[in-house]
């Protein structure tokens, strides 16, 4: 039973974007004072009342089938993508991709709307599913999801939630944590690693869609040597189980 103290999660989306040729995913730093500040992670953020609107059904190519809540994150997912990269997944009803828009202050379904795009969103495959440990003062129920990036769109960070972006193999990146492991949180280290076990976008796609899904709650631990580790069930089919806790 989950503590009284301890705070309802809040539903989030992620998104994995990957694309080809080299096979790279899509990494920001969010700025310093941000959830998550200054650590390296994929554009996302929490699921909004309008995500969940049925204005959506008229601006679907595909996904009009799926339960509330599936639809909204993947809804969400994509809308932060955008807000945060400029990337936005839509294509006109014959299946060309749509013209960047620039980022305003209207909403993002009149966005999409203006656009002349559709979402498929048959195409976001979930990729993991990963809630904040019980004891943090800030939860979140992220799941975690994965497209191809738009083709002919130039991503650029919004300067004030993410301040920088780059293009980078979940290898590099994963590297990069060994020597630093402050700029990449555990569940991003391990999507990374998920990530890293395909060689191109169609294949990871593929791996997402039949993997069954596990909840992931990670737990803080102290080993017996005195060393504490966060650690999440072996069913969760990661390459690793428990990691020292920063």
């Amino acid at each position: 039973m989950q503590p009284s103290h301890s705070p309802e999660p809040r539903l989030a989306a992620t998104m994995v974007l990957v694309r080809d040729d080299p096979f790279e995913v899509l990494m920001v730093r969010r700025h310093a004072k941000a959830v998550f500040a200054s650590a390296l992670v994929f554009p996302g953020g929490a699921v909004d009342d309008d995500d969940y609107s049925d204005e959506w059904l008229a601006h679907l190519a595909s996904g009009s089938d799926l339960d509330r809540t599936e639809r909204a994150l993947r809804i969400a997912g994509i809308r932060e993508t955008f807000e945060e990269t400029a990337l936005l997944l839509a294509t006109r009803p014959d299946g060309s991709p749509v013209d960047q828009p620039e980022r305003t202050d209207a909403r993002f379904i009149d966005i999409v709307r203006t656009s002349g795009g559709l979402l498929h969103l048959d195409k976001v495959e979930h990729f993991g599913h990963w809630i904040t440990p019980e004891a943090a003062p800030r939860r979140f129920d992220t799941h975690f999801l994965l497209a191809q990036a738009p083709k002919r769109q130039q991503a650029v960070p919004d300067g004030a939630e993410t301040v920088e972006l780059e293009w980078a193999s979940p290898a590099e990146v994963i590297e990069r944590a060994k020597t630093d492991a402050q700029s990449i949180m555990f569940p991003t280290l391990l999507n990374l690693m998920r990530l890293a076990e395909s060689t191109d976008s169609e294949t990871a796609l593929a791996a997402a869609h039949g993997r069954l899904r596990v909840t992931v709650l990670p737990e803080v631990e102290t080993r017996d040597d005195g060393s504490t580790v966060i650690a999440i069930p072996a069913d969760a089919g990661y390459e690793i189980t428990e990691y020292p806790f920063p």
